[in-house]
This record gives C-alpha cells, sequence and structure tokens, in this order.
C-alpha cells in the first residue's frame, strides 16, 4: 500500500515522496520587474532542504497586467530566467523536484490600469471592470503563455502547471459566470484552455508532465459544481493535461451556493471525484497539514500527491517532522540529523 513517503512517477518527473509544496504567491518583488528575488531563492530551496517531494514556485504571470499585483513574479521575458534557474538548480541539489505555475490573473488584477477579461465583468464593487479581450487578443493570449511555458523549461522546470482556479483567466474563460462572450470563445467555453494547454505541450518536452490547478466547484449562485467540472476537465485531459491539481473557490465572495468547507481535508472528496472520474492522477489540497491525515489520503487511494501549503509555510521542514511522527524513511540533512529523533523499524 502506498503511503506518503511512497516515490512517485508520472511520465519522466520521478518524485523521491508524495509531499507537494503548492504554489503560494510571496509578493515579494520590490523592484516590480518580475524577477525572483532573494527571498523566493530562500524560501523554496529551505523547503527543499525541508524534504519536500515537489516545489511548485508561485503563480508566474505571462504579461505585467497579469499580475495579481506589481509584487508578483513574472515569465512575459527571458530577463527572468536566471534568477528562476538559480532556484531549480538549488533545489534540486537538495534531491527535490521543481514546478511552476504559468498563470494570468485576468480580472483580478489589482494594479492593472485597464484589467482584461473574457467579459467585462468586475470580482466585486471593490475591483476595475475589466476590460473584454478581443477575439484576436485572446489568440495573443494563448502565444504569451506558450512563450511563458518556453521560458520555464528552459529555466529548467521538471513539471509546468497551468493555473486554471480561482478565479483567474483560465477560470473566467470556463466559467459560464465570467464568460458572456459572443465568439468562438463564448460558444466553447473550453476553448481557451485547450488551446493554451496544446500550445503549452507543443514546447514541453515529451515526458515531461503537464499539471492543470483547477476549481472543482464554485460557491456562488449560479456557479458550477462538481459535474461541470469534471465535464470541462475531461476536454483538458484531452487536450493533454496529464494531472490535476484540485481546489475551489475564487471566482466569488457571495456565497449563496454553500460555503466552502473549513474542515480538514475538505476538499479531498473533489480530489477523489475529478480522480475516479477521469481516470487521471490527481493532488489533493486544502487543510492536510496533520501528516496523519496527508498519509491517510494517499493510503486510501484519495489522490496520488498531497499538497501542504500553510503547514509549510509555518515550518520549512514540515516533510522531515511528518517522516518522524509517521515512523517512514527520509533522506535527513547530515546537518539537521541530531534534531530528529531516529526512525525505527
Amino acid at each position: 500500500m502506498n503511503h506518503l513517503f511512497t516515490p512517485y512517477e508520472l511520465k519522466g518527473l520521478k518524485l523521491k515522496n508524495r509531499v507537494v509544496m503548492p504554489p503560494m504567491c510571496q509578493y515579494s518583488v520590490p523592484a516590480k520587474d518580475g524577477i525572483a528575488t532573494d527571498w523566493h531563492y530562500v524560501h523554496y530551496v529551505s523547503r527543499a532542504i525541508g524534504g519536500t517531494g515537489l516545489i511548485i514556485v508561485e503563480m508566474t504571470d505571462v504579461e505585467p497586467d497579469g499580475r495579481i499585483s506589481d509584487y508578483d513574479l513574472g515569465i512575459w521575458s527571458d530577463e527572468h530566467i536566471p534568477a528562476l534557474a538559480r532556484i531549480v538548480e538549488a533545489c534540486h541539489s537538495y534531491g527535490a523536484k521543481v514546478g511552476i505555475q504559468i498563470g494570468h490573473t485576468g480580472r483580478k488584477a489589482e494594479d492593472a490600469a485597464v484589467p482584461v477579461a473574457p467579459s467585462a465583468i468586475a470580482f466585486n464593487e471593490k475591483y476595475k471592470t475589466p476590460r473584454e479581450l478581443t477575439t484576436s487578443e485572446v489568440k495573443e493570449m494563448v502565444e504569451k503563455f506558450r512563450l511563458g511555458v518556453q521560458r520555464a523549461v528552459k529555466a529548467g522546470f521538471d513539471v509546468i502547471e497551468l493555473h486554471g482556479a480561482h478565479g483567474y483567466l483560465m477560470h473566467q474563460f470556463h466559467s459560464p459566470l465570467t464568460n458572456r462572450r459572443s465568439d468562438e470563445y463564448g460558444q466553447d467555453l473550453t476553448l481557451f484552455g485547450t488551446e493554451v494547454i496544446r500550445a503549452a505541450k507543443s514546447v514541453m518536452p515529451d515526458d515531461m508532465p503537464l499539471i492543470m490547478r483547477i476549481s472543482a466547484m464554485e460557491y456562488v449562485e449560479g456557479g458550477y459544481g462538481i459535474n461541470e467540472s469534471a465535464e470541462f476537465s475531461k476536454a483538458y485531459k484531452e487536450a493533454g493535461v496529464d494531472m490535476f491539481h484540485v481546489s475551489s473557490g475564487g471566482e466569488g465572495e457571495i456565497a449563496a451556493a454553500g460555503r466552502p468547507g473549513t474542515h480538514a481535508g475538505y476538499q479531498v472528496p473533489l480530489a477523489r471525484e475529478i480522480k475516479q472520474r477521469l481516470d487521471v492522477p490527481v493532488i489533493a489540497v486544502g487543510k492536510l497539514d496533520e501528516p496523519a491525515l496527508a498519509n491517510a489520503v494517499i493510503g486510501n487511494e484519495e489522490a496520488d500527491l498531497v499538497a501542504v501549503g500553510r503547514g509549510m509555510l509555518r515550518n520549512p521542514h514540515w516533510t522531515l517532522e511528518a517522516a518522524v511522527q509517521l515512523n517512514q524513511e527520509t533522506d535527513f540533512p547530515r546537518q539537521y540529523q541530531f534534531g530528529f529523533p531516529r526512525i525505527t523499524k
């Protein structure tokens, strides 16, 4: 039976354990140029030292106005490659594999003078009303994603994740709440996503997996649920997605259709549904900070990998602590071995 420290392989990606550090924006680029800083280097490399199997770098945007804030990472220029490559190389030296989440914020871009979106619908009254992208601009956006992925490959990342969740641009296209277009991208709500997927795959090595993060449920009146997300995920799988990172919410603040849970593992049933319905590997995420719970998700075959977010913000050595609690062997850094009890078998 698999457990949290069972190695995992997907295409050419080989992980030493099932622990994932999910992408979490740091808002830590004071120069506002999108280039990763020493903060990002220490932040990610410390989790590699801490035993994490797969580290996914925070949402990194394909154009300046695609950022949540001007303090976010970017990948719209070749100038962004060296700093990212430095992080990847260091993480590799400590046994971790590294992915990057490529995305665009769309209507939720807080610092853009005029945000862009599938339709001119504001997120709420505190946000600017976005400008609707023209059909030709949507096609140009697909190319921006392709170039971003190409740069990520050059930087040496092991896996690419496309951000199709949390009310950002790709989510905005496949949600009927935010896509009211009359052109081809409104007639087929998955068209933008599938075109981005195919563009990404065209510049990725054949053995490199493509992950997509999705919101499997919307928590607003008229929002979609698991049946609809399974359908659009099926289209994305057919276009080339190899694994889904299953989250939820992010498209609105009025939870008339049921609020997201606050209990541990509240999103695991959504990951399990996507895994079973599509017969596809999934990452579960959401309040999985307790090692015994994370381990059970793997052991019960509800997900293939487990992402630990807030727990890893609190403790960069979360994975090493989990090995101790679960009495599982892992590679403890020589310098830290005196700080951890010996594993007994």
